[in-house]
């Protein structure tokens, strides 16, 4: 058995929320390079070299790559053979309150959802856990803003919608969303399961490193064919028109009823944060 202490994992999570936050996921920031070179539309080539020229300066500056740092979501996995010393929901929370008040990141949770008041430490946190076998554990910090997360869908569809279908419904999630999510967006589609957990496999599909594509071949064509028909929808970077509207498409799947097809569309933008360590 493996003893963590609780203070540890505060430290932890401190720590991924501010790296997040100032630095983007190496492949992912090179995606966004490549794509420079290929956008064709002047406007959203130059729009690109400047989000190239802001992650260059967060970077020399130690800021955030964007003012919105978001609301944190936090996967953890925890191994079955990991014992903690403490709360480890509280220290988790902790770590959050002072990532984000040390490390001087805006605080953008609302205390309750109608009568709002602002919490003052964006605590708490979204927190998905997952026993595993092993000792260890791995947290994942990946914060979550909202001028994308409004735009994301969920389809309750029968098992008679076709592959076209299921295209069809991620390119209209992002024809209706336009230039609101701060295209080039990266887009997490989640396909199974029930109600829920469609929705948190779109999230999860998210955190999927960007140069890894789904490991079943049917589903990264998926993938392609999805990615395609958002981009040919001409959005392009920050709503402009360009050949550049989504960076990325990651599709989980997970079984589901043989009465239903839920479908989740989780839109992140060119921003889409997330940072890892394993205690």
């Amino acid at each position: 058995m493996k003893e963590l202490d609780a203070q540890q994992i505060t430290e932890t999570v401190a720590r991924l929320c501010v790296e997040a936050n100032r630095q983007l996921p190496q492949d992912l920031e090179a995606c966004i390079r490549c794509k420079t070179g290929e956008e064709t539309n002047p406007l959203g080539k130059g729009i690109l070299q400047d989000i190239c020229a802001n992650m260059g300066a967060a970077r020399e500056l130690q800021i955030p790559v964007c003012q919105d740092t978001g609301m944190a979501v936090i996967f953890a996995e925890v191994g079955q053979e990991v014992h903690i010393s403490g709360s480890f929901e509280e220290a988790v929370n902790r770590g959050v309150a002072k990532g984000y008040t040390e490390g001087l990141l805006r605080c953008s949770v609302a205390a309750d959802p109608l009568r709002r008041g602002n919490t003052g430490d964006n605590t708490p946190a979204v927190l998905h856990t997952r026993l595993v076998p092993g000792d260890t554990l791995r947290l994942t910090v990946a914060p979550k803003g909202f001028g994308s997360e409004n735009m994301s869908r969920l389809s309750m569809l029968t098992p008679a919608a076709s592959e076209q279908d299921l295209i069809d419904f991620v390119a209209d999630t992002m024809r209706q969303a336009g230039s609101n999510p701060c295209p080039p967006v990266v887009l997490g589609v989640g396909i199974g399961g029930d109600f829920e957990l469609c929705a948190l496999l779109a999230k999860k599909a998210l955190c999927r490193p960007v140069s890894q594509p789904n490991a079943d071949p049917y589903y990264a064509e998926l993938e392609r064919k999805m990615r395609d028909a958002v981009n040919a929808l001409d959005i392009g970077p920050q709503g402009f028109g360009g050949d550049v509207t989504c960076l990325s498409l990651a599709i989980e799947q997970y079984p589901t009823h043989i009465a239903g097809l839920p479908v989740a569309v989780n839109v992140g933008c060119h921003v889409t944060r997330h940072a890892s360590a394993v205690l």
